[in-house]
């Protein structure tokens, strides 16, 4: 693979798959790497002050054992695409027609598993961290111990399975770690919250398939609800008592708005936060603490039992939307290029939505308050406590879409800022021939071959 890079003004920058500008601007000949090599961390310069972004390599990388240039913009290319624009559109004018001025550096593919090359084992978890409630989490590559530790959070609707190519890759040399929000993955409850129906006798078959219906909460569950400052709190607890040191914090969806909020709140535990695709907002109903008098408008607010108008709606709807139909109609939304293998990912949320707790969580998390701090205000308070922010978005993601990206980037200036395309709300997954994740100051760039 080839990267050719120049430099550029802010760092702003555009990624682009497939494109064929890429063969305007440049007329080098694309070249692929036989074998397989690891790939050095890249050190961003922390000094954004002129809104400036420059990699200072931390080792040599590729088979010819260049480093990648002093810049903030890569043109790529290789053999299976037209090629990789990262850099802003209006740049691209400033590179030379035969591209002889750019530098180019070389990185490898991630090793080939069918060869016997080996990518890093993931350990599937299990951290009680309140009675009854086990937190789901894979984790790879904690035997580098002297390595940054990156916690990976996830979108709505799946978990730790969809940072698989992260976990097996950047665990080669890194510590990673891929939480399960509670009520969600693997994180769902191992037993009935409301076990019994008040005054009825329910047949055994309806006992085990559904949860959370009845009208009776057990103790474990009085206070129980999938909210933000739940999931907020959950990552808190985690970093302090399973990696045990601050990390470099990356998600997506909500996951980003999670990552961010739990970085707002626990500075000291954040080296830094990696927004991909963020949902800028999350939840319906008011926070008690920030509109206690709104609040109580709403009596109900995603706690069990479930109330038997919100138990009558939620069959109606859970029937609809955990149909595997249902399922790949969203994966083909959300995903741009659909030749992505999403097989792995609709088996997962396919056996997700059929636990029996499933259908409760999905109503407590839908009613569930918002934050204590909103989106906005959660970025104010990283910017005024130094958290280092980055943000990578797909630029085909019909929910999310980079207008939103643009809009934090507005906030904060010095923030990096990457667009990618054809990607959509899933960048992570979807790109997998070049993966540039950024850990707020670090740059992980981990290579993914994708196959035909």
């Amino acid at each position: 693979m080839e990267i050719l890079s120049y430099n550029s003004a802010r760092c702003s920058s555009v990624v682009k798959l497939r494109s064929n500008s890429a063969d305007r601007i440049s007329n080098t000949k694309r070249s692929k790497i036989s074998g397989s090599k690891r790939c050095k961390l890249l050190f961003p310069l922390r000094d954004f002050g002129n809104g400036s972004f420059r990699y200072s390599a931390a080792g040599r990388i590729g088979s010819n054992n260049s480093k990648i240039p002093r810049s903030s913009h890569l043109l790529v290319s290789n053999g299976s695409y037209d090629g990789y624009v990262v850099g802003s559109e209006e740049d691209l004018s400033s590179v030379s027609e035969d591209g002889k001025s750019i530098p180019k550096v070389l990185i490898p593919g991630l090793p080939d598993e069918s060869n016997g090359e080996c990518r890093a084992p993931i350990s599937s978890c299990f951290w009680e961290w309140k009675p009854k409630l086990n937190v789901h989490y894979e984790k790879a590559g904690c035997e580098n111990l002297k390595s940054p530790a990156i916690l990976f959070l996830p979108g709505f609707g799946v978990g730790s399975f969809h940072y698989e190519k992260q976990l097996k890759d950047l665990g080669r040399d890194y510590r990673v770690w891929a939480l399960d929000f509670l009520g969600q993955g693997m994180s769902l409850p191992c037993e009935d919250p409301t076990p019994g129906l008040k005054g009825q006798k329910e047949d055994a078959e309806r006992k085990d398939s559904v949860w959370g219906f009845g009208e009776e909460t057990e103790p474990w569950a009085n206070e129980l609800v999938y909210s933000v400052d739940l999931w907020r709190d959950q990552v808190r607890y985690f970093v302090e008592e399973v990696i045990g040191e601050p990390v470099y914090v990356v998600g997506n969806s909500l996951g980003g708005y999670v990552s961010l909020y739990f970085a707002a709140c626990n500075p000291q535990l954040v080296k830094g936060v990696t927004l991909l695709n963020a949902t800028p907002f999350w939840g319906f109903l008011p926070n008690r603490s920030r509109s206690p008098r709104l609040a109580k408008v709403f009596p109900w607010a995603g706690t069990f039992p479930l109330p038997p108008r919100v138990r009558k709606l939620t069959e109606l709807v859970w029937q609809k939307i955990s149909d595997p139909k249902s399922i790949a109609e969203v994966l083909k939304q959300v995903y741009a290029d659909h030749s992505t293998n999403v097989d792995k990912v609709f088996a997962r949320i396919l056996q997700t939505a059929q636990h029996p707790a499933a259908a409760a969580s999905f109503a407590s998390i839908m009613c569930a308050p918002q934050a204590q701090l909103s989106f906005n205000e959660a970025l104010s308070q990283c910017q005024a406590q130094n958290v280092p922010v980055c943000l990578v978005y797909g630029k085909e993601d019909p929910w999310v879409k980079p207008v939103w990206g643009r809009q934090v980037k507005r906030q904060i200036p010095n923030a990096p800022y990457y667009e990618i395309s054809p990607a959509g709300h899933c960048p992570h997954d979807e790109v997998p021939e070049v993966r540039n994740v950024y850990a707020g100051g670090e740059l992980f760039i981990t290579r993914m071959d994708k196959k035909p």
